[in-house]
């Protein structure tokens, strides 16, 4: 069905969407277990509509996160800061966000608990509205965990 959404939106002419969708589907394909169609699809994204950028930041976190299945850690990595810098470039917190959440969890199995907590509380803490949020949620989470020790101010209106 994702590939049919994308053949659609391509019959219609359009090209808005069509990096939302094929990133997702390439997420869809690793969770599947489907990793080197998924690679495809996300090299594909980053190719096929590179001046797309309101959805680039994901598309490469994607691409981190299915590296990392695989074992490479170094490009992984990689590929989360180079999302990181986009967002923060084209001022996309919500996918800095995620980005920096992937970041630090991979941070956090090298041992790197600090760097992961200093660059995770810098995006968290730019929000000031949205915690019933899945992401800023599962940011205050992973923060928790980093900082047991420290608890998190409750910015959610009561």
């Amino acid at each position: 069905m994702m590939q049919q959404s994308i053949a659609g939106l391509r019959e219609i002419g359009t090209r808005m969407g069509i990096t939302t969708r094929m990133s997702e589907l390439a997420e869809a394909q690793g969770l599947n277990g489907c990793i080197s169609e998924a690679f495809e699809t996300v090299e594909r994204a980053l190719r096929e509509l590179p001046d797309e950028l309101a959805h680039r930041p994901e598309t490469l976190r994607v691409r981190g996160e299915l590296q990392l299945s695989q074992g490479a850690v170094e490009l992984g990595e990689a590929s989360y800061r180079e999302a990181i810098a986009l967002a923060q470039k084209i001022g996309a917190k919500a996918w800095e966000l995620r980005a920096t959440m992937s970041l630090a969890r991979l941070l956090t199995s090298q041992g790197r608990r600090d760097e992961a907590h200093a660059r995770l509380a810098a995006i968290y803490n730019w929000f000031s509205e949205g915690f019933d949020t899945p992401d800023l949620k599962d940011a205050a989470a992973l923060l928790a965990e980093l900082e047991p020790n420290i608890r998190l101010v409750d910015r959610h209106p009561r």
